[in-house]
């Protein structure tokens, strides 16, 4: 009957400032070509429309050029059809942003910034649930339950938020309702803001972000095909990939005497696909001081083979013994700084956070003391 793609959280002009050197750039870029993806898949599958579910836009106030060249490349895919909903990041609140899309808009493009059917197709509605403001404060797909429609009229809903709290940010009211596709007679309802891919039920159904933009979520962007093939059925949903940047959490649990050099090759990524690759290790569980250190150099050595790897080692506890400190020194100013802070590290007496501190002093230490060794 009906054949379309569902996709959300493209956040075209987002920043990406937490990254230094030519990263951000590439990451944005990356964004502005999910439209060309989507495209793609569309007209592979035999879909003519394509439902974003809010968040198009990273901020009320997207420079020019991001709105400009988004709309561009939209208008280049005709007559694929585009259905913009307006997000909490876009929300209707950005009256000249919406002013600006309006006046630009191609005609493939369809504005969802009113809660009222939409028809798509014969006897296919969409009902569409525009964020008003960053935090509306109340369900806005509650409208959708008593929407009129004609009678057998496939109806399908498109909104953004949570269906339940994703974070502390999100209020009681804010949460829309989880049988909500049931209640309002919705084929499927297609909804955006959570990053990952998640199913509610058979009809309803988050996308995630078809571009990932932090370690959070482990699943690879994609968007969903979505197949309404007979009256009453449930939708067949395929998700498609669309992601050129993965996004990695690579978790390394470590026992004491473990070697942490293989553990760590063994989680990292093959040298081709390490370029598109933006990647945290996770250090967990207790090594010895010449470990630690040497993970932190086979980091920084692979480095710049990644788009982005770091190592988190926050829950990594270091043993240091007497002999990891003879590496260091046997005397001197040296060898007197390490046991200070090795007994700094050791003393019940500080806080854990100041224990911390003066053992990344000593790993840093030692770390040193083995590189500047002849």
């Amino acid at each position: 009957m009906f054949r379309f793609l569902h996709s959300s959280d493209l956040h075209l002009g987002k920043r990406f400032g937490n990254f230094a050197g030519d990263l951000p750039g590439r990451l944005r870029e990356a964004r502005h070509a999910v439209i060309a993806r989507l495209a793609q898949h569309a007209r592979e599958q035999g879909a003519d429309t394509i439902l974003l579910a809010g968040d198009t836009f990273d901020t009320e106030t997207p420079a020019p050029e991001v709105r400009r060249q988004a709309l561009a490349e939209m208008r280049h895919h005709a007559p694929l059809r585009w259905v913009i909903l307006p997000g909490n990041h876009d929300s209707l609140q950005a009256a000249p942003l919406w002013a600006a899309l309006r006046a630009e808009a191609p005609e493939n493009l369809v504005l969802a910034t009113s809660p009222a059917p939409l028809a798509l197709a014969p006897d296919v509605f969409l009902l569409p649930a525009p964020c008003t403001t960053r935090r509306p404060g109340r369900d806005l797909t509650e409208w959708m339950d008593g929407a009129a429609t004609p009678e057998g009229a496939l109806r399908l809903g498109l909104a953004h938020g949570a269906i339940r709290s994703f974070s502390e940010d999100t209020a009681a009211g804010d949460v829309i309702a989880p049988d909500r596709a049931q209640r309002a007679g919705l084929a499927y309802l297609a909804l955006g803001d959570w990053h990952g891919p998640l199913e509610i039920d058979a009809r309803t159904r988050y996308c995630g972000t078809p571009e990932p933009d932090r370690f959070k979520h482990e699943a690879p962007g994609a968007a969903l095909l979505v197949d309404l093939a007979a009256p009453g059925a449930p939708p067949q949903v395929t998700p498609l990939p669309t992601a050129s940047f993965a996004w990695r959490a690579l978790a390394l649990d470590l026992l004491e005497g473990d070697a942490a050099l293989p553990a760590l090759e063994a989680q990292l990524p093959d040298l081709r696909a390490r370029r598109q690759t933006l990647a945290r290790v996770v250090a967990r569980g207790r090594t010895r001081l010449s470990e630690q250190a040497a993970l932190v150099r086979a980091v920084a050595e692979a480095a710049p083979d990644f788009a982005f790897l770091a190592l988190d080692e926050t829950g990594l506890a270091v043993a240091c013994e007497v002999d990891d400190l003879d590496r260091i020194d046997q005397g001197g100013a040296l060898r007197e700084a390490a046991n200070a802070l090795l007994a700094e590290a050791r003393d019940p007496a500080r806080s854990a956070g100041e224990r911390e501190v003066a053992g990344a002093a000593l790993a840093r230490l030692y770390s040193y003391a083995q590189t500047v060794r002849p």
